[in-house]
């Protein structure tokens, strides 16, 4: 005669909040799946693109700061230029005015003249050759910065679209933002903003010119 087992069926109790817990983890599992950078991760073209615009944003960054420690420098070199300008004149004006004693000096007082024109002209020269350089630079780096900015905006997009973002848009360089933006400015008057310091210079030494003749013949 066959014995009947009983059968007996263990439920295992699951909780509401476990129960929750793991739909939050398929859901989570899922946003990641369709997650824009997941999507860039799957489509070599798209990854590709990512890691060329970073390593040239990161190549931007690097060159920007060169010319940015390259344009301190030159302010540096041209304040320089500038205390040796006003040094010089102020010793010049001080052994003038010592040896203004005799009225014998009034008749070469062109020499003194000439040798502070001369000096004042060489310094003005060389400033105005170093502020040419700096706004060289200054300009060169406004353009890089505008670039930097275009390709941030377009990796910002591709990480935000993923795989749907267009392959064949690049980046719009400083020219082409240049041209799209209007902007009207007076020649004369961004020339004279630029190189007031060569202005300035050259109106001292015009100055000093009759104060030399001035000092010896009074």
């Amino acid at each position: 005669m066959a014995e009947t087992k009983d059968a007996h069926v263990v439920e295992i109790p699951v909780d509401e909040e476990h129960q929750q817990k793991q739909i939050t983890v398929v859901d989570t599992v899922a946003a990641l799946q369709h997650h824009p950078l997941a999507e860039i991760s799957q489509s070599p073209g798209h990854f590709l693109l990512l890691k060329l615009w970073q390593r040239e944003e990161d190549l931007y960054g690097r060159r920007m700061s060169r010319k940015e420690s390259r344009k301190d420098a030159i302010g540096r070199e041209i304040f320089q230029l500038c205390c040796s300008f006003f040094v010089f004149h102020g010793l010049f004006l001080t052994i003038l005015f010592t040896s203004s004693s005799g009225h014998h000096h009034c008749k070469k007082w062109w020499i003194p003249s000439a040798l502070s024109a001369c000096t004042s002209l060489v310094i003005a020269f060389l400033v105005q050759v170093k502020l040419c350089r700096y706004w060289k630079v200054d300009r060169q780096l406004q353009r890089d910065r505008t670039d930097s900015r275009a390709l941030t905006r377009c990796i910002q997009e591709l990480r935000m679209k993923g795989a749907s973002f267009d392959l064949s848009k690049e980046p719009q360089n400083g020219k082409k933002l240049k041209s799209s933006s209007v902007e009207i400015k007076w020649r004369p008057i961004t020339w004279c903003s630029h190189y007031r310091v060569t202005v300035f210079l050259v109106c001292f030494t015009g100055l000093v010119l009759p104060s030399c003749r001035f000092i010896l013949c009074a």
